[in-house]
């Protein structure tokens, strides 16, 4: 079990990189909007593996001058993303449920800091890109054959996440051949932002009934419960643990909502400059920038 209820990274105004136990005064308090405010202090964890008990939770007090991704690329050795995973998400991308998780993976140079700008590279400009807020899990110790009743003991906590796509590359034949192709489409340098803190599962509790949102610049375009997710945590944990190793530090992306702009009749894709904030109930506020290349 992990000694920490909320895990950040940040730089201090020695702009140095710690880890810290972000200090909140509640417990709905968002940790992305205290950053933003410069409110936020956190305790420094010292330890060479967080997700370890030996790792402590020191006095020792900070102000965060810049919160980063609460995990560093060099500690997360995959990205797994589940697709097709909410039910009005099936339907507004015109498919039927699948008999099992739909899994599809993401490198690790995919993942984005808080407040990181995410590149879009050049082929992927034009009407294509688009936003995926999604619940994101991190496994604290490996596992394989994971069983139901221990399923959630491999679970470090929670954190929100964006799974970012170019929508071309993914489904349009032209591009995509007559199957869809999820890994080279979603796979981008930083086409992965995750934060603003992972919430420990023991702080968490159930994570099958949180409010997840989705704002571009400003504007609700995603809103819905995690009660709408086809497999829950604890399938997806013993499903995809079936033969497999989940490593320590590996997350896994636990599909998007409707609301996404492919499902519109008219798609309002991403655009140069477009701010996105993925907000999630007992997690707080992930966010990020679009640039194009």
């Amino acid at each position: 079990m992990v000694v920490w209820k909320r895990l950040i990274r940040f730089k201090g105004e020695d702009n140095k990189i710690y880890n810290g136990e972000p200090i909140v005064s509640k417990e709905d308090d968002d940790v992305g909007i205290l950053a933003e405010e410069g409110k936020l202090e956190a305790y420094i964890i010292t330890g060479d593996d967080i997700f370890s008990d030996s790792a402590v939770v020191t006095s020792d007090k900070k102000l965060v001058h810049r919160l980063l991704g609460p995990l560093a690329v060099e500690q997360v050795p995959i990205i797994r993303c589940v697709g097709l995973n909410y039910m009005r998400h099936i339907k507004e991308a015109g498919r039927e449920p699948p008999p099992y998780p739909s899994l599809f993976i993401k490198p690790a140079d995919c993942l984005a800091d808080y407040g990181d700008v995410v590149t879009v590279p050049k082929l992927a400009q034009d009407e294509q890109c688009d936003y995926e807020g999604e619940l994101t899990i991190v496994i604290g110790k490996d596992g394989k054959n994971i069983s139901k009743e221990h399923a959630l003991s491999y679970v470090a906590g929670y954190a929100a996440g964006d799974d970012v796509s170019a929508r071309k590359w993914q489904r349009d034949p032209a591009y995509a051949g007559g199957v869809p192709q999820f890994c080279f489409s979603k796979g981008f340098d930083k086409y992965a932002p995750v934060g603003p803190c992972v919430v420990s599962q023991a702080t968490i509790g159930d994570a099958g009934n949180l409010n997840l949102q989705t704002i571009v610049n400003g504007e609700m375009r995603q809103t819905t419960s995690t009660n709408d997710l086809i497999f829950d945590i604890v399938r997806l944990l013993c499903f995809l643990s079936q033969g497999t190793t989940l490593r320590k530090g590996s997350l896994i992306m636990t599909g998007t909502p409707s609301g996404v702009a492919m499902g519109m009749e008219k798609p309002r894709w991403l655009k140069d400059g477009d701010t996105v904030e993925v907000r999630i109930e007992k997690i707080g506020t992930l966010k990020h920038t679009i640039a194009f290349e």
